[in-house]
């Protein structure tokens, strides 16, 4: 296969939108900070809305829009390789977005997009080329099947398949390093608490960015998240981060981690992200917590198309090309 320039289309808002509509419009979310009363357990992310005075549609299109153009940015200025299978299903394909460097030992990262599991796309995800390829790192934005086509246990599967397919696809690379989103840091969490004697190669990852996630589902079942996820709680437990600690330090001993979250994530989003920090740090784990200022839980990820933005800069030093 060889590497063309991708064009990225206008599309409507993607199937899906509903449920984070209704998450939006809580007065848990809409709140301003401190004030009223916390909720038993919402997951949710605050997004500032007073200042703005944005409806929940605008913040939803806004945040498709960025990431949207950013990938559109991506595709125009990178060499790209979309559509890539990685598997059988029509879901699982990823896109590649390769430097104009002639170098072939190049680091590469492996984005996993968040969305609650059920919204979003690799369509929207190769924002982080922007700055990545320009510094000679090959960005991989990564697709898996969404509830309600693809469950938990499916989607879990699907991303370590898709780290395995990379890592032969790519062996040549001079570093293997992850990041991902709400959702996507889950996932990334679970790649990272694998147990590869059950694949064909185990992947040396060197470094990972897992921002603004969650690391315990236990809490989302009792959620309308869970509608679609149709998880009980077997599943959720056997795909809780938080439960797989002992094995992430069996797979990923050497693995440089780095939890990121929002200063305005919902309280929750802060304590799972906290939590998990601690129990990795506790198990003697390389991993480092960063509180990211003036930033909420869509504009921590959006600000990624920046190259002066703190994490890219984080990002980029742990791969050697700041």
């Amino acid at each position: 296969m060889t590497a063309s320039r991708g064009r990225c289309v206008s599309l409507p808002l993607p199937a899906g939108s509903v449920w984070l509509l209704a998450w939006i419009r809580t007065p848990q979310f809409r709140r301003s900070k401190g004030a009223g009363p916390e909720p038993v357990y919402n997951i949710t992310a605050d997004r500032n809305l007073t200042a703005a005075r944005m409806s929940a549609d605008d913040v939803i299109k806004a945040h498709v829009a960025a990431l949207r153009e950013g990938t559109e940015r991506a595709r125009s200025a990178a060499q790209t390789l979309l559509n890539v299978p990685y598997g059988e299903g029509d879901g699982e394909k990823l896109d590649v977005y390769v430097p104009t460097s002639s170098s072939i030992d190049l680091p590469l990262v492996i984005y996993l997009h968040g969305g609650y599991w059920q919204f979003l796309s690799k369509e929207e995800s190769g924002f982080m080329a922007v700055p990545l390829t320009q510094k000679g790192v090959v960005v991989v934005a990564v697709g898996y099947d969404t509830a309600p086509k693809g469950d938990m246990d499916l989607m879990v599967s699907q991303v370590r398949r898709s780290v395995v397919s990379v890592v032969q696809q790519y062996s040549h690379i001079s570093g293997l390093f992850l990041c991902g989103h709400s959702a996507g840091a889950h996932l990334v969490a679970m790649v990272l608490s694998t147990d590869w004697s059950q694949y064909s190669i185990a992947p040396q990852i060197k470094g990972a960015f897992l921002i603004s996630g969650i690391y315990d589902l236990l809490p989302v079942l009792s959620t309308y998240v869970n509608e679609p996820l149709k998880m009980t709680e077997e599943v959720a437990e056997r795909n809780s981060p938080s439960q797989l600690v002992p094995q992430l330090k069996e797979s990923s001993a050497a693995c440089d981690i780095v939890i990121a979250v929002a200063q305005n994530d919902s309280p929750d989003f802060r304590k799972q992200s906290e939590d998990y920090f601690k129990a990795l740090e506790s198990s003697g784990l390389k991993v480092t917590f960063q509180d990211v200022p003036n930033t909420d839980h869509f504009s921590i990820i959006e600000k990624f198309v920046e190259g002066d933005y703190h994490l890219t800069q984080l990002l980029l030093k742990m791969m050697g090309k700041s």
